[in-house]
Order: structure tokens, then C-alpha cells, then sequence
């Protein structure tokens, strides 16, 4: 292998890994990334970092002061035995959580299987509408599959007006159908669903608003009842089908958004807690035994490089629910409703 083949192969790994922490998104709009695009890891870490530092920064320009904080080993000592008892709480209470979320898997056969049936007759009807061997397993393909059939059902809406009678009604209808057209397009413009992740995926579903699309093709729907333009009916049928099947997936895809979502926290607080109750609990028995280390870095004093590091990592757990908690709120606060409702914001 030559090296330029082998700095071909680095600089792609490089953009996977920068893909899945979704450093691009962090740059071109970091409050984006930080709520919801970024890697929830890479999210702690940012935060881990602004902690460690705020420490530090704050020991070194207020050295005097701070040290005289510091050597309060009592003070210090009862931070960390709280922060100590505060990491086993939070973990027992986000377990807890989680049991409450995965119980929803935990059903009868019965249940189970009116759950897959169910499914399997979404997907279907989803198949009716488009490709018959495209079938929405993933956001990605559901989103592509739903997005080109109100795209198709709106171009035959406007080829079904071309036999109807001139007017206002005709009109308004027209231009409703170029106006679905033109929201798939610029929604297909803005994300480029090629290689996005999942979650991705589901930001951008997210974001398309179907709603006044489903209030007007309701309206219009109602207003062709008793006319003989049966393929404008069929049409506006059709695009109201659509749109209920784009909110039913929508709310299912977040479910299963939330499930994992709860499964990763659990995991990875699990992950980070033991090393911080062990860290915490070492560096208690340090301080009460007078045994501070004496390593300075970076010329900054070994005591406030310490308790900035005991600190910091006494602090991992609430980081990491921090990060996850933000997610889920911010997802939960831009689906507020389901279906065509929403409150004001």
C-alpha cells in the first residue's frame, strides 16, 4: 500500500470519527451541536474540560484567596463526601428511571405479537404509497419513502386539476400542491441524508412541518366532497394519508429514540460512576491522612491541581446527565404534541 493510499485511508477515518461526535455540526452551529447533533460523549467531555478549567483559571487569578480555600481540608472533605453520596443516589435514581422506560418491552406473547402486527401493517401501508419493496425499518428509509410519496401524490394532484373547471377553488388547490412540492424540495436541499446517522435523521424529520400541509389538504378535502372531480379527491385522500402515517411514524420513531436513549445514559453513568466513587473516595482518605501529592503541572500548584481533578471527576456523573438530559428535553420540547397540535413555544 503506497502513502497516499494510506493517508486516504487515515483522513477517512479521521471524517467517520469526527462524523459520529458531529464536529462539523459543532462548528457551523455549536448550540445546535451541544443540544442535540453532538455526540453525547463528546458533549460530556467539552463539559468535563469547561469544569477542570473554570478550576483552575479561578485558582490561578485568585491565587491567595484560593488557597486559603484549599488548604480548608475540613470544607473540602465534606464537598467531596456529599458530591460521593450524590453520585450513588443519581445513579440508583437513573437506573430506576430506566426500568421504568424498558418495561414498556416487557409484555405478553399476545401483546407482543399485536405490537409486530401492527408494525408490519404500518410499513405496508406506507408501501402502498410508493416503492412495494421499500419498507420504513430505519428514520432514514421511512423519511425517503414518505417524502417522495407526498411528493408523487402532489404532482398527480396538480396532473388531476388539469380536467377540472377553471376557478378559485382549482387555484387555491394548484397552489397548495406546488406549495408541498417546493417544501419536499427545500427540505431535501437542507439535509443531506446520504451518510447521516440515525439520529440525524430524526432531527430532520423533526424539523419538516407537515402540519399546515395536513390543515389545508383536510380543508381542501372537505371542500371537494360533493364534487365529481374524483381524482382530486382521491389525490387529497391520498396526501391526508400521507401525513397521518408521517405523524404516527414520526411519534414511533422518537419512542424508540427515548428507549435508547435511556439505555446509553444508563450505561454509560454505570461506566463513569465507579472510577468517580473510587477516585472521590481515595482522594477523602488522602486529604484526612495528610498524603497530598506534590507533583506540579504545568507550573500550576499541586494542591489546586488536585482538587480540581478530584472535583472534576467527582463531577462526571452530573455531566453526563447533563448531556443526555439536554437531548431529551430539547426533542421532548420540539414534539410537545403529538399529531397536528403543538403549544406555543
Amino acid at each position: 500500500m503506497s502513502a497516499a493510499d494510506r493517508m486516504r485511508r487515515v483522513g477517512a477515518s479521521v471524517r467517520r470519527i469526527g462524523g459520529s461526535l458531529g464536529l462539523r455540526s459543532a462548528v457551523e452551529n455549536p448550540v445546535h451541536w451541544f443540544l442535540l447533533s453532538g455526540n453525547r460523549h463528546a458533549v460530556t467531555t467539552t463539559l468535563f474540560a469547561v469544569v477542570f478549567a473554570t478550576i483552575l483559571v479561578v485558582g490561578t487569578v485568585w491565587p491567595f484567596e484560593m488557597r486559603q480555600v484549599l488548604t480548608e481540608t475540613g470544607s473540602v472533605q465534606t464537598i467531596l463526601n456529599t458530591l460521593l453520596s450524590g453520585i450513588i443516589l443519581l445513579v440508583s435514581i437513573v437506573v430506576s428511571i430506566n426500568s421504568v422506560v424498558l418495561s414498556y418491552d416487557l409484555a405478553s406473547i399476545g401483546q407482543q405479537r399485536e405490537r409486530i402486527e401492527k408494525a408490519i401493517q404500518f410499513r405496508y401501508d406506507l408501501g402502498d404509497y410508493g416503492d412495494p419493496g421499500s419498507k420504513p425499518t430505519n428514520p432514514s428509509i421511512f423519511l425517503d419513502a414518505i417524502l417522495a410519496a407526498v411528493d408523487d401524490r402532489a404532482s398527480n394532484l396538480q396532473s388531476a386539476l388539469d380536467g377540472a373547471s377553471d376557478g378559485e377553488l382549482r387555484r387555491e388547490t394548484e397552489s397548495f400542491a406546488v406549495a408541498v412540492q417546493e417544501s419536499v424540495a427545500q427540505f431535501d436541499e437542507r439535509h443531506d441524508r446520504g451518510d447521516a446517522d440515525e439520529l440525524a435523521v430524526l432531527w430532520a424529520g423533526l424539523e419538516f412541518d407537515y402540519t399546515q400541509h395536513m390543515d389545508r389538504s383536510q380543508d381542501l378535502q372537505m371542500r371537494y366532497a360533493d364534487s365529481d372531480d374524483d381524482a382530486v379527491t382521491g389525490a387529497l385522500d391520498d396526501l391526508v394519508e400521507l401525513f397521518e402515517l408521517f405523524a404516527t411514524g414520526k411519534e414511533y420513531f422518537k419512542t424508540l429514540y427515548y428507549s435508547r436513549e435511556f439505555s446509553t445514559l444508563s450505561r454509560t453513568l454505570i461506566s463513569v460512576a465507579l472510577p468517580a466513587i473510587v477516585i472521590n473516595a481515595t482522594s477523602i482518605l488522602a486529604i484526612d491522612a495528610g498524603l497530598l501529592p506534590d507533583v506540579w503541572l504545568l507550573g500550576l500548584p499541586p494542591l489546586l491541581t488536585f482538587v480540581a481533578t478530584t472535583f472534576a471527576v467527582s463531577l462526571l456523573p452530573f455531566l453526563v446527565l447533563t448531556s443526555f438530559t439536554l437531548r431529551v428535553a430539547t426533542v421532548a420540547r420540539m414534539t410537545v404534541a403529538a399529531g397536528p397540535f403543538a403549544l406555543e413555544t
